[in-house]
């Protein structure tokens, strides 16, 4: 039984770390390296100073995107998960949804609406809040120019209009 245990722990251990990217070295690891650990980026973007970025989000009932930047020797320089509320606070009205999906990485798929009275396009993330709510946070495009026009969010409770929370943890 205690065989069975410790090969239980080690599996769920390996999953974690796959999850977040935990264990990589800034400085030392490399691309194969992060992608033989997190696996395919759902999206990526090549800079003109040779560095990079991708994306991982791990919705749709997950709480993180991690954003993984490589310096332009291909070493790995940081991982950090962008859905909170300091990254939030970066969205600005006028931004273009490229700009959007660079800070945040994509929405998950199915949680983009098209409000077509208001011409507009509404992307969602979940996300775990300050106060370890689940929530989700919404950027309102005007759809024809495809530039934010607002941001909102809302805990799980109050768009399900409950009187109980849903409770996570960063």
């Amino acid at each position: 039984m205690k065989l069975w245990i410790a090969i239980f722990s080690v599996l769920l251990l390996g999953g974690c770390a796959a999850y977040s990217g935990q264990g990589l070295k800034p400085g030392e690891d490399n691309l194969e390296n992060v992608l033989r650990v997190m696996g395919p980026a759902a999206m990526r973007w090549q800079n003109p100073d040779g560095s990079a970025q991708l994306a991982y989000p791990r919705g749709p009932m997950g709480f993180h995107t991690f954003m993984v930047y490589l310096g332009p020797d291909g070493k790995l320089r940081r991982i950090e998960n962008v859905l909170d509320e300091k990254t939030f606070a970066r969205i600005q009205p006028g931004m273009t949804q490229e700009q959007v999906l660079r800070l945040l990485g994509p929405p998950f798929p199915g949680w983009a609406v098209y409000f077509k009275a208001r011409d507009e396009l509404v992307w969602e993330w979940r996300y775990c809040s300050l106060w370890n709510e689940a929530s989700r946070f919404d950027v309102l495009f005007d759809n024809s120019q495809s530039r934010v026009r607002s941001t909102m969010s809302l805990s799980e409770a109050q768009i399900e209009h409950s009187r109980g929370k849903y409770w996570c943890s960063r």
